[in-house]
C-alpha cells in the first residue's frame, strides 16, 4: 500500500511540475507605451533617413494604406473591420520596406529598415495577443483600391508608416475589447 501512495505522490509531483511548462494564455497588451515605443522608432528612422542622398538609391513606387481618419466612418465599423484596415496596412508596408530593403547597398539603412520591418512583426503579435482575428490571409488592397495611394520616396514612404501607426494603429489598439475589458 505504501508503495502505490509513494507512486501517487511522485506522479503527482512529475504532474504538477511538467504543468508549470504549458504556456499560459497570452495576456493582451494594452500597455500605450508599447506602441509609442513603435512610433518613436518609426519617427527615428523617419528622421535618420531625411538626409539620405537621392532616396538613399530607392527608386520606385510603393503602394500605401491611407492614413487619414474620419471618425464618423471609424463608429461604424466593428473591431473586425478596423483591424483589417490595419492588418492590410501592415501588410502593404511590410511589402514596401522589403523592397527598399532590396534595393539599398548601406548596411546602416538596411539595419533601420530591418528594424521596422521587426516592428511590424511585432504589431502583428500584438494584435494577437488582444484576440483580435488575424486576418492577414485576406487579400491586401489592390493598387487602385480607395483605400490605398502610391509614394514615390524613401521619406514619404516613412512618414506614412508613422503616420499609420499614430493614427489607426492606435486607434485600433486603444478601442480593442481586450483592452477596455483591463481598464474597468
Amino acid at each position: 500500500m505504501s508503495s502505490i501512495s509513494g507512486l501517487v505522490a511522485v506522479l503527482l509531483t512529475v504532474l504538477q511540475w511538467a504543468g508549470r511548462g504549458l504556456p499560459s494564455p497570452v495576456r493582451p497588451i494594452c500597455d500605450p507605451r508599447v506602441l509609442d515605443r513603435f512610433i518613436m522608432e518609426a519617427r527615428d528612422t523617419e528622421t535618420a533617413l531625411r538626409g539620405c542622398k537621392a532616396g538613399c538609391g530607392v527608386t520606385g513606387t510603393f503602394v500605401v494604406p491611407l492614413t487619414n481618419v474620419d471618425f464618423v466612418v471609424l463608429e461604424t465599423k466593428d473591431t473586425e473591420e478596423q483591424a483589417l484596415e490595419v492588418q492590410s496596412g501592415l501588410f502593404l508596408f511590410g511589402q514596401a520596406l522589403g523592397a527598399v530593403r532590396e534595393s539599398v547597398s548601406r548596411a546602416a539603412v538596411k539595419s533601420l529598415i530591418d528594424n521596422n520591418k521587426s516592428n511590424i512583426h511585432s504589431l502583428g503579435q500584438v494584435l494577437r495577443s488582444l484576440h483580435i482575428k488575424d486576418l492577414s490571409l485576406s487579400p491586401a488592397p489592390a493598387v487602385g483600391d480607395s483605400a490605398t495611394r502610391k509614394v514615390s520616396s524613401l521619406s514619404e514612404l516613412l512618414r506614412v508608416h508613422t503616420n499609420f501607426l499614430r493614427g489607426k494603429v492606435r486607434l485600433l489598439l486603444t478601442n480593442a475589447p481586450a483592452c477596455q475589458q483591463n481598464s474597468t
